[in-house]
């Protein structure tokens, strides 16, 4: 089967490093842009770029119309029931810490604050961070040997100190899928709060937020085929009341005097300072492209290029795949052979994967590993990419075992 993509042709970068000889297998890190993000990139500044909100004339009402259009169209992709249930960040990393310091103040010593060994760094330091300021437990959910946190440990250990819950939706080095759901009960039944950690999922599939029922959800823009430097947090708007400002500045003041300020409530609270606001905008590029694809081609089409990726690693002697992934994704090792060393001889054939920790060095020391490497997959991937990727792997593994 040779697995063709339909949308290869709409990501330049994609076809200018193949013209090049490099093989893009590192979608989980960044994704590559359609081309209508460019355009829209281009558009903005090249039209007269100006600010958000503040300006009278033209050009700042159009980047405010097409700024706030993209924040109603992250609420409809995520089904979020209001538009300013979306705050803008520049990042998935500075929406957690946005959060670790706007909840503070929810948390007395003793409190605890569960995580899970999967967590990506950006999930567990400020939380790590916040226990260790305010004298909190943190807790850590164990793994089964798929990598899926296990629902009965996780029952004793989610309890009455139970604050906060802090969980990705989708492990970067495991590619699996966590229940969520079960979890998120087992949290609320405590009355405690309940953040996802949306960064890998969100590209895969849609994702109902109200059905899934967390107070906050975290992603990434440039993880959804959209530009760097834009982070997404939804939040409930009970959830987001209890959010204390945690950036001052620009934008986000009511009212303001020499001694004292009032602050606007969310989303526009939460956004202080100029913004991304080219990003934003071109991110609205990138979900009017998704939303015009055709999801279950889409799916099924990640979905044959990872049966294929699995197959390829399970008939290769002494590869050790990591957990039990389920989409897009998949991490290895290879007995007695190092991660780096392993990536460098593919670097040098012109496949680009992911060696190292992963932003995940827990994770890694509860497995025994210094690393592994990781490919992962973009809906522009085909199988034709799988193949060069298996060629020199074996070419690899012939020199260095």
């Amino acid at each position: 089967m040779p697995l063709n993509s339909p949308w290869r042709a709409d990501f330049p970068g994609i076809l200018a490093l193949e013209a090049e000889g490099q093989t893009y297998l590192d979608s989980a890190a960044t994704a590559q842009k359609p081309q209508a993000v460019l355009d829209a990139l281009l558009d903005y500044y090249a039209g007269g770029a100006a600010n958000v909100h503040r300006a009278q004339h033209l050009p700042g009402e159009r980047a405010t119309r097409a700024f706030e259009a993209t924040r109603g169209k992250v609420a409809h992709w995520l089904n979020a029931a209001e538009a300013s249930q979306v705050i803008f960040t520049r990042g998935a990393t500075e929406a957690f810490n946005l959060l670790a310091y706007g909840l503070e103040a929810e948390f007395q010593a003793g409190d605890e604050i569960v995580v899970s060994a999967a967590e990506h760094h950006a999930n567990l330091l400020p939380w790590q961070q916040l226990a260790r300021r305010r004298g909190l437990e943190l807790v850590v959910l164990p793994l089964d040997d798929r990598g899926l946190i296990d629902l009965e440990q996780a029952a004793t250990l989610i309890g009455p100190r139970t604050r906060l819950l802090a969980l990705s939706q989708l492990s970067n080095v495991l590619g699996v899928w966590q229940p969520l759901r079960e979890l998120i009960a087992l949290g609320q039944a405590q009355g405690a709060l309940c953040v996802v950690d949306g960064a890998q999922g969100v590209v895969h599939g849609r994702h109902d937020l109200q059905a899934l029922d967390c107070d906050f959800y975290v992603c990434s823009s440039h993880k959804l085929y959209g530009p760097d430097g834009v982070g997404l947090l939804y939040g409930r708007a009970d959830a987001l009341r209890r959010v204390r400002h945690w950036q001052f500045g620009g934008e986000m003041v009511q009212l303001a005097d020499y001694q004292s300020a009032e602050f606007r409530a969310a989303p526009l609270g939460f956004e202080a300072g100029t913004p991304p606001i080219a990003g934003v905008i071109a991110l609205g590029a990138a979900l009017d492209y998704l939303a015009e694809l055709d999801g279950a081609a889409v799916t099924g089409h990640e979905a044959a290029l990872h049966a294929k990726l699995l197959a390829g690693l399970a008939a290769r002697d002494g590869i050790q795949l990591l957990g039990a992934p389920r989409v897009a994704l998949a991490s290895f090792v290879v007995d007695g052979v190092h991660n780096a060393d392993l990536a460098q001889l593919l670097t040098e054939q012109g496949i680009a994967v992911r060696a190292g920790h992963h932003c995940a060095m827990p994770l890694m020391q509860r497995l025994g590993l210094s690393g592994a490497v990781r490919v992962s997959l973009g809906l522009y991937n085909d199988g034709a990419d799988l193949e060069r990727f298996f060629a020199a792997l074996d070419a690899s593994l012939e020199l260095l075992r």
